[in-house]
């Protein structure tokens, strides 16, 4: 899957409760989560994203509690993708989940600033700042992980799985 987009960067341990603040968790509507999506962090976010932006993180993206709706948030926001050095792990899992890309590498992360352009190859495992040059490699997805995302997340998968009998 090949990504491109503006870059929206943040620190360390950005939690659940920052991406999608507990008082929006009484909706399930993917529109409203995106509308609230880390306007703790940045009241801008949900009115300057665009389909395909990417978001650039430092380590332990998504900690705190397990809530699904974080990464729903930010892929109904139209993040594409996010980089992070790190991700708590049940945030990484909740992401492939809903079809979210996340991508780890540091190398990446401290190389590109807020408001770069950039464009991911999550097949080749490469992040490229559009500004400068600069190429990064990251892990690219196991093919069964490629498959969920590509698909929409694991639910479309498996139905599509099940349609074709």
């Amino acid at each position: 899957m090949k990504f491109e987009g503006t870059v929206f960067k943040y620190g360390r341990d950005v939690d659940t409760d920052v991406i999608i603040p507990a008082r929006y968790l009484n909706s399930s509507d993917h529109a409203h989560l995106a509308a609230h999506a880390m306007e703790d962090i940045d009241p801008t976010f949900a009115t300057t994203v665009k389909p395909g932006d990417i978001v650039v993180a430092e380590e332990n993206f998504g900690c705190g509690s397990s809530r699904e709706h974080a990464p729903v948030a930010l892929k109904a926001a139209g993040v594409s993708c996010v980089i992070a050095k790190s991700f708590a792990r049940i945030f990484y899992r909740n992401a492939i989940n809903v079809g979210l890309a996340i991508l780890e590498c540091p190398d990446a992360v401290d190389a590109i600033e807020a408001g770069a352009r950039v464009a991911v190859d999550t097949d080749a495992g490469t992040i490229t700042n559009l500004d400068t040059g600069a190429t990064f490699t990251a892990e690219p997805f196991p093919p069964f992980i490629a498959e969920i995302i590509e698909a929409g997340g694991l639910v479309e998968r498996t139905r599509a799985k099940l349609a074709m009998g």
